[in-house]
């Protein structure tokens, strides 16, 4: 037999709350705020011991990993001044400052 009357009370009591918006995450890579999709990338790669994740968005993980590999990562670790002195790497965060911080965009493949 149903309920006569919700267990809950009314519908109208379902809407949640107006809790204030979470603070925008900074993307490790290029510094803007991340988006609905946040990565949490490893500096040093897991195969090379790294246990250390930051965020990023994901067309910055992508363009990391399209440029660099393992072994180079590895070396840099978490120092991001070493990432951006790869020209392709700056350029990338260059031309991707002004994006919105959902943006998406197809990445070349690696070039080795």
């Amino acid at each position: 037999m149903a309920r006569k009357h919700s267990k809950h009370g009314p519908y109208e009591d379902l809407t949640p709350d107006a809790a204030p918006p979470a603070p925008a995450v900074a993307c490790w890579l290029c510094g803007r705020p991340t988006g609905a999709t946040i990565v949490w990338h490893h500096p040093v790669p897991k195969s090379r011991g790294g246990r250390d994740v930051v965020p990023m968005h994901p067309i910055c993980q992508q363009t990391l990993t399209a440029n660099f590999t393992n072994s180079e990562l590895q070396r840099h670790g978490m120092d991001v001044e070493g990432l951006l002195a790869n020209p392709a790497v700056r350029k990338f965060v260059d031309w991707v400052a002004n994006k919105d911080p959902d943006f998406t965009a197809t990445l070349t493949k690696k070039q080795r």
